[in-house]
């Protein structure tokens, strides 16, 4: 009896351990509600849509981007219109998440395994992947429609090529929003890093197949729809390899080719192009940021690529991409920005910080590519209030003491000056006296056409604001317009005699003798005195 009552004290005591084992490790199981239904994992970010379901937010998003709506296991259909975030259970799953003591935490998701997961729930459906289902189409409306009235670009078209170019072969002057100050500094249409030759683990002495170069000849003098379902495999394909050799005959096809670059230019591919655009192999993700920029060059390819949800990656790679990644996505981005379609957009999506950190630290081409790109964001007055509530004003004043940069910064400033809010900052920031330091180093910045931008950007400094006058005197401003008046360009002296009629007309101004006020009192006072009048005259 002894023995066997402490066997069966034994049985009850594994039972026991066994029941409190199995009730921990379903402790550990998160509830089912606190799982995204389509990634399947513990929600950062849960938010309520329309219909009522829970989603993780970045779960929505790259459903509404790929036109795909999922059918729910109980066998409803979602509707992403309106999204909410649902902070109650945000918290309801971090408290759980602490009191299971297990450590597990919900993680940021990745925009790249969500769109993984929803492209293998879409299947084969071509109109599931493909952006020409209504609700792409309803999507990229809704980004675009806020797009403000600007003036017809007047750019004439550079085909693409390897040799260096002039930068300023076209002129931009029928373009500029700005009030009485148009800018004027002819630039080109092609970002910088087309004149830089390529590091030798993306040059072009990679050894490509015979049989593709074959099939891009043909693709470019002979187009017709599916043709590009090769690349967009190899793109998609899980061997880098492949993915390399793909993206690096894309880029020297469509680098001197004009039609590859409209042919190439297709929805599937520029859907297949956002898997490697995000690669962590140098060679794959700078070469892809490359042919992005070859396809931007052509003029109908820019709004296609702004649609087809490439602009968020360009901004990725600016801000954590290679270095040569980082120079091709700032001349893609600010090819992108030449079309005015596409400006309030791109401000949307956010492309205007990472392009202020790029001019203010970045290799030669990408400052000089970031400085194009936020001149042309800039002629839209949404993306003008951005900029200036972003605080770059200061850093753009300080820029222009950098020959290297200065003659497209002191653009931007001009685009600033438009708007009141530009106006007042950079007022605040001493923009005056630094456009004038630069009007008189005549020897560091020998450009005509960058010292009439400075003075253009004085003249709308000067519009309506009573402080110009003062600052003016401070910085000298008179004098050195009396040099540009008597030595600039036929434009720059007509901006500088407004401002110094302007200034002129303070000095002339009627002033009271308060000395007179004090001894006659203010009504014993029977006229005024001019500047350098005796009380005595008449």
């Amino acid at each position: 009896m002894g023995g066997n009552g402490r066997f069966r004290r034994l049985i009850i005591s594994f039972r026991r351990s066994s029941a409190s084992k199995a009730a921990a490790a379903a402790e550990l199981v998160p509830p089912s509600e606190f799982l995204c239904p389509i990634s399947n994992s513990l929600m950062f970010d849960p938010a309520v849509v329309s219909s009522g379901q829970t989603f993780e937010r970045l779960s929505v998003q790259v459903c509404k981007d790929l036109g795909f709506t999922p059918t729910l296991p109980d066998g409803s259909t979602p509707d992403f219109s309106t999204v909410i975030p649902n902070l109650a259970l945000k918290t309801t799953i971090l408290n759980w998440c602490s009191k299971s003591g297990s450590g597990v935490r919900p993680n940021p998701p990745v925009y790249s395994d969500i769109e993984s997961i929803v492209s293998s729930m879409t299947g084969s459906s071509a109109s599931a992947k493909s952006p020409d289902s209504a609700k792409v189409r309803v999507l990229e409306r809704e980004l675009l429609k806020g797009v403000a009235e600007t003036p017809q670009v007047l750019f004439s078209h550079a085909s693409s090529d390897l040799n260096p170019r002039n930068l300023y072969c076209s002129s931009s002057s029928e373009e500029s929003v700005i009030a009485n100050a148009t800018p004027f500094l002819p630039f080109a249409t092609r970002p910088t890093c087309f004149s830089y030759s390529s590091s030798p683990s993306t040059s072009s002495e990679f050894v490509v197949d015979e049989g593709s170069s074959n099939y891009v000849s043909a693709l470019s003098s002979n187009s017709s729809p599916g043709e590009d379902d090769s690349f967009a495999s190899k793109l998609q394909n899980l061997d880098v390899y492949e993915q390399e050799q793909a993206v690096i005959l894309l880029r020297k096809t469509t680098r001197t080719n004009e039609e590859a670059r409209a042919a190439l230019c297709t929805e599937r591919l520029l859907f297949a192009l956002k898997n490697v655009l995000v690669s962590r192999y140098a060679a794959v993700q700078t070469n892809a940021a490359a042919f992005v920029v070859n396809l931007s060059i052509e003029k109908g390819n820019k709004i296609k690529i702004v649609r087809a949800g490439i602009v968020p990656l360009l901004i990725d790679l600016l801000r954590n991409g290679f270095d040569e990644s980082k120079e091709h996505a700032a001349g893609a981005l600010f090819s992108l920005a030449i079309d005015d379609e596409n400006r309030t957009a791109m401000g949307v999506l956010g492309a205007l910080q990472p392009l202020i950190h790029a001019l203010r630290s970045g290799s030669r081409p990408c400052r000089l590519d970031s400085a194009l790109a936020l001149y042309h964001l800039t002629l839209v007055q949404s993306n003008r209030v951005k900029v200036v509530r972003l605080g770059a004003a200061g850093a753009f004043l300080g820029l222009l003491k950098d020959t290297e940069v200065a003659a497209r910064v002191v653009l931007i400033v001009c685009n600033l000056a438009a708007c009141d809010e530009g106006r007042a900052v950079l007022l605040d920031a001493g923009a005056v006296r630094c456009l004038a330091d630069v009007l008189r180093n005549r020897k560091e910045f020998a450009s005509e056409s960058t010292r009439e931008n400075c003075v253009a950007a004085l003249h709308s400094l000067s519009l309506g604001s009573l402080r110009f006058k003062g600052l003016a005197h401070e910085a000298g401003v008179a004098e050195v317009l009396r040099e540009v008046v008597e030595a600039g360009s036929e434009r720059a002296r007509e901006k500088a005699r407004k401002i110094l009629e302007g200034l002129r007309g303070q000095e002339e101004a009627e002033e009271v003798d308060w000395e007179a006020v004090m001894k006659r009192g203010v009504s014993g006072m029977g006229m005024r005195y001019r500047v350098g009048m005796s009380p005595n005259s008449t």
